[in-house]
C-alpha cells in the first residue's frame, strides 16, 4: 500500500549531480575537433605545395626538351628556368643529355625546403 496522500502517484527524484554534464561533453568534442583541424591544415598545405613543385618540375623539363629539340627557340636551360619561375619555383640544378633535359626545382613553404627532379625527352633506345 502506499503511504496515505500519496494517491499511488511514483515519485521521481533526479540526481542533482548530472546536469550539464551533456554540454561539458559538446563543448569537449567540438574542442577535440577545432585541434585536429588546426593541426592538419599546415599539413594538408604543404601536400598542396609539394604537388605544386612537382607540376613545376615537370613543366620546366618539358619546356627545356622542347628547346632541346629545336621546337621551341633559346637555351634549354634558359627555358626551364622560366618555366620554373612562371610556376613559383627555383631551377637548382639543369643538365642537357642530347635531347634529353632533366632539371631539379625547388620551393620553401613554411621554412620547409621541397624539391622536386623531372626528366623529358625522347624515350632510351632500346638494344
Amino acid at each position: 500500500m502506499s503511504p496515505p496522500g500519496s494517491a499511488g502517484a511514483a515519485v521521481r527524484v533526479r540526481p542533482s549531480g548530472e546536469r550539464g554534464s551533456g554540454s561539458v561533453l559538446a563543448v569537449a568534442v567540438v574542442g577535440a575537433i577545432v585541434a585536429v583541424t588546426v593541426l592538419l591544415l599546415p599539413i594538408l598545405g604543404l601536400l598542396a605545395i609539394g604537388q605544386s613543385v612537382r607540376a613545376a618540375a615537370d613543366a620546366s623539363a618539358l619546356a627545356g626538351a622542347d628547346t632541346a629539340a629545336g621546337l621551341v627557340p633559346g637555351v634549354p636551360c634558359e627555358v626551364a628556368q622560366r618555366a620554373a619561375d612562371l610556376n613559383t619555383a627555383r631551377l637548382v640544378t639543369c643538365t642537357v643529355d642530347g635531347l634529353v633535359v632533366t632539371v631539379m626545382v625547388s620551393r620553401s613553404a613554411g621554412g620547409f625546403p621541397i624539391s622536386a627532379r623531372a626528366r623529358a625527352g625522347p624515350p632510351p633506345a632500346r638494344g
